[in-house]
């Protein structure tokens, strides 16, 4: 029970977060020329400013309630980028000075990205 409530939690946060991110996404391909990807630069670096805003008022008033750090953190930021959610984790290793963590999962994260992104784009060549 508590699972399926905290997917619809999620679930719905998500979807406000992903219609953020593809109006955009829209706006920004309406006013900026395509040479540079705009939306996605500004979806991350907003996504980064909601995800620090959120976590730092929750954790002041501690109100640090499942329901409502479900909802903004992982659904809303979440939907809007997971960038924000790498940022924080990365934040969150150099605050407890793990910094081979930070480390290995910053650069593990972005090198094995591009490379799987790479091997996905391999793999239709295949079928």
């Amino acid at each position: 029970m508590e699972f399926s409530r905290n997917l619809i939690i999620v679930g719905l946060g998500g979807g406000l977060g992903s219609m953020a991110r593809y109006g955009v996404g829209i706006f920004c391909s309406n006013y900026f020329p395509q040479i540079f990807p705009y939306g996605t630069f500004l979806v991350n670096v907003l996504g980064c400013l909601l995800m620090g805003f959120f976590y730092g008022i929750l954790a002041k008033h501690s109100v640090l309630q499942n329901d409502l750090q479900l909802f903004l953190l992982v659904g809303i930021c979440g939907g809007f980028t997971t960038f924000s959610s790498f940022s924080l984790e990365n934040l969150q290793l150099l605050q407890n000075l793990n910094y081979s963590g930070f480390f290995l999962y910053s650069i593990g994260s972005f090198l094995l990205g591009i490379l799987a992104i790479w091997g996905g784009l391999t793999l239709t060549k295949l079928i």
